[in-house]
């Protein structure tokens, strides 16, 4: 049978921790389970089963198993030591039968974007961002819409705009939205990326180094390297929609904490064809999964057993494909999440209506039902 494995790893050590291992979850302290995680072997998570392609009625199994450093150790830590824990976690994705390897959270971020990981192993290996690429576009244009967002009449920002991910995301974004900005560090950089952008269509360009004019637009895809968060509450517009695909974060907590006027996701979840069992609660919905999941899923499907999205250079062409091959699949991007939450409609309408009321306010209008 066709199967994949994924690596997964906590992202807030306790509560993760606590998922397979209750006890140890519940009585150890961030700190000890920060100290100890370093000296833990990898782990065997769960057995995934059902997931079965809509196009081929194909049906495949596969693996999580969990590398245990944290985000924090894996940024911190000395980068052989960070390889070394991430190629132990393969290894045991072999050793299970495994044909293909997916890297997920900060696995797939540190170092070389997986091309030292994938030397060190005998099975084919992606960081899923090819997908990932796609569905934040796709995540942010439907967000855009939930709150009542046109985007062909809207301004849209690209964060990060001349790194890998950045400038894909700009290509695919400019085809749908009125006006581009391009933010980054290097102007000459972003001049580069300016003309890639016009190649896609009509869309007007702009470019900026400055995170203040971020104020003036409707819709904003973050993708940066930066180690702290770059988007803070000021920076942004009422009712705008920021997606953040950034690892670490790019948005800060107090944005979600200030901003009840804005929206803030983490790209689309995924919906996976069939009746997928992941036997383990990673704290998505049941049946969804993430976009760089779902590229490992689609390649195990597809029988495609070759290295897919490896290292800093990623093309439209291949995040193209991996799009519809998805999509033939029968994956679908459906619903949000926001700092490890699912959103839900109610609250994106709840958002929506303190828009309005601050619009309202603005221009000095009462609303009728104030009248009566």
């Amino acid at each position: 049978m066709d199967n994949f494995a994924f690596i997964i790893h906590p992202v807030d050590p306790k509560r993760d921790v606590q998922r397979k291992y209750p006890l140890l979850g519940k009585v150890l302290p961030e700190s000890a389970i920060n100290f100890f995680s370093r000296y833990f072997p990898p782990v065997y998570i769960s057995h995934i089963t059902g997931i079965r392609s809509l196009a081929t009625g194909k049906e495949i199994e596969g693996w999580f198993i969990a590398c245990p450093l944290t985000p924090a150790q894996m940024v911190s830590l000395p980068p052989e030591i960070v390889y070394k824990k991430i190629i132990a976690t393969g290894k045991l994705a072999q050793r299970l039968g495994a044909k293909i390897l997916g890297l997920g959270g900060f696995t797939s971020v540190v170092g070389d974007g997986g091309l030292t990981i994938a030397k060190h192993l005998d099975i084919p290996v992606t960081t899923g961002d090819s997908y990932t690429i796609a569905t934040a576009v796709e995540g942010t244009l439907n967000a855009a819409q939930q709150m009542s967002i046109n985007p062909a009449e809207a301004t849209a920002a690209v964060v990060g705009a001349t790194g890998s991910i950045g400038k894909v995301c700009a290509q695919l974004l400019s085809r749908h939205v009125a006006e581009i900005i391009l933010v980054g560090r290097n102007f000459e950089a972003l001049e580069r990326i300016k003309t890639l952008v016009h190649q896609q269509g009509q869309t007007q360009v702009r470019i900026s180094t400055n995170m203040e004019d971020l104020r003036q637009v409707d819709m904003i895809l973050t993708v940066t390297n930066a180690i702290e968060t770059i988007i803070e509450p000021h920076h942004l517009k009422s009712g705008a929609v920021i997606c953040d695909v950034a690892r670490p974060r790019d948005v800060s907590r107090q944005v979600v904490d200030k901003r009840d006027d804005v929206l803030v996701i983490e790209g689309g979840m995924v919906g996976v064809p069939g009746q997928v069992n992941f036997n383990f609660d990673f704290g998505f919905p049941p049946g969804m999964a993430f976009a760089c999941m779902a590229e490992t899923i689609t390649l195990a499907l597809e029988g495609y057993y070759q290295s897919y999205t490896l290292g800093k250079g990623i093309s439209l062409a291949q995040v193209e494909k991996m799009s519809k091959m998805a999509a033939r699949h029968g994956f679908t991007v459906s619903g949000f999440r926001s700092f490890e939450n699912a959103i839900t409609d109610e609250s994106i309408h709840q958002i929506r209506q303190r828009v309005h009321q601050k619009q309202l306010n603005s221009t000095g209008l009462i609303p009728k039902h104030e009248l009566s």
